[in-house]
């Protein structure tokens, strides 16, 4: 995971533009495969997206009202795609 590259995605109105064509609330993100971290107050944390990742195991809730931006990792333009379609 260290070698990925990342998109970040600065937020307009709580909304982050996923697809050149696509908006997405930033709260669709904690549950987003490829989200990683969200910006707050110029420092990142990590998403909640990743709880189920065996390495990161991210436990913490994030406060999505101040989120800044997402450090993203969609590279091949899939869009939102839900942690649920994973560990249903």
């Amino acid at each position: 995971m260290g070698s990925e590259t990342y998109r970040e995605l600065n937020t307009t109105d709580h909304m982050v533009q996923c697809l050149p064509d696509k908006k997405e609330p930033v709260d669709h993100c904690r549950f987003c495969i490829h989200c990683r971290e969200f910006k707050i107050k110029g420092q990142y944390v990590k998403s909640p997206s990743l709880a189920y990742c065996i390495k990161c195991q991210v436990t913490g809730e994030v406060d999505l009202s101040s989120v800044q931006a997402v450090k993203c990792v969609d590279r091949q333009s899939e869009g939102f795609h839900s942690i649920a379609d994973i560990i249903g």
